[in-house]
Formats: structure tokens, C-alpha cells, sequence
């Protein structure tokens, strides 16, 4: 019993991604033909956070682990479907951007309960970085990658 709900909350958590990447993929004014992948891939960088965070209780890595992989597969599917990366990396990150725990943060600071405020915007920075972190990290692989191919094609 305890199995199948586990399936139902990864299940609910799949399509709700799905919908919030897409829905920002039509806000963002993407091609409609890339919103479904814009969608696939939030949906898998979410399933990465999702299940990471879960297994390790660590926001932060679980956020760099998705952020690197919806980054590459950006990079990926904006060379295949000759797009720009843009499109398919900003609708990804969007369920990973910390936008709940940023309003709790100035909530609390609102209601001068500082300690708690400032650990709440720690997390938030620390999110946002390996989300950015995690961008450029992407970025230098792709870099590496068209380096090594380019020596090979000259070989």
C-alpha cells in the first residue's frame, strides 16, 4: 500500500511539473511547437529534484543535480530542433526556482522574526546559486565537448 501511494505522489508531482513548465513555457512566448519538450524537461528535472532531495534531504545538490541535467538537455534538443537553448533551459528550471521559501524568508522578516528570516534567505541564495552554478557548469561541459569533437574532426 504504502508502494503505490509513493507511485501516486511521484505521479502527481510528474504532472504537476509538467504543467507548471509548460504553462510557463506559453507565458515565456515559446514556439507552441517546443512546449511540450520545454514540459518534458521541466518534468524530468523535477523527477531528478524530487527524488534526490527526497533520498539525501539536501535542497542544494538536488537542485544542482536537476539544473545540470535540464541544462544539457537543453543544449541538447536545442541543437536537434536548431532553437535557441534559452527556450528549453529557462522553462526547465522553473519548477527548482525557490519562489515559496523566498516568501517565507521576507515574511519573516516582515514579522521580525529575523533568525529564522535569515537561515529561510541562506537556503534561497544557496538554491539560486546551484541552480546558476549549475548553468555554467553545463555550459563549460558543452564547451569541452565541441573542443574534443573539433580535435577529432581535425584528425
Amino acid at each position: 500500500m504504502r508502494v503505490r501511494l509513493e507511485i501516486v505522489a511521484i505521479l502527481a508531482q510528474l504532472i504537476t511539473s509538467f504543467i507548471a513548465t509548460g504553462s510557463f513555457g506559453i507565458v515565456f512566448n515559446a514556439p507552441k511547437e517546443t512546449l511540450v519538450k520545454c514540459g518534458l524537461i521541466g518534468m524530468g528535472g523535477w523527477l531528478i529534484y524530487y527524488l534526490l532531495e527526497g533520498y539525501t534531504k539536501n535542497a542544494v545538490l538536488a537542485t544542482l543535480a536537476a539544473t545540470v541535467f535540464i541544462a544539457v538537455l537543453s543544449q541538447e534538443l536545442a541543437k536537434f530542433y536548431k532553437t535557441p537553448v534559452i527556450i528549453f533551459s529557462v522553462a526547465g528550471i522553473i519548477p527548482l526556482v525557490p519562489g515559496g521559501l523566498a516568501y517565507d524568508a521576507m515574511r519573516n522578516f516582515v514579522e521580525n522574526d529575523y533568525n529564522t528570516a535569515i537561515g529561510l534567505a541562506a537556503k534561497v541564495l544557496m538554491i539560486a546559486g546551484s541552480i546558476a552554478f549549475g548553468l555554467v557548469f553545463s555550459e563549460v561541459i558543452n564547451q569541452m565537448i565541441r573542443k574534443l569533437s573539433r580535435k577529432k574532426a581535425r584528425i
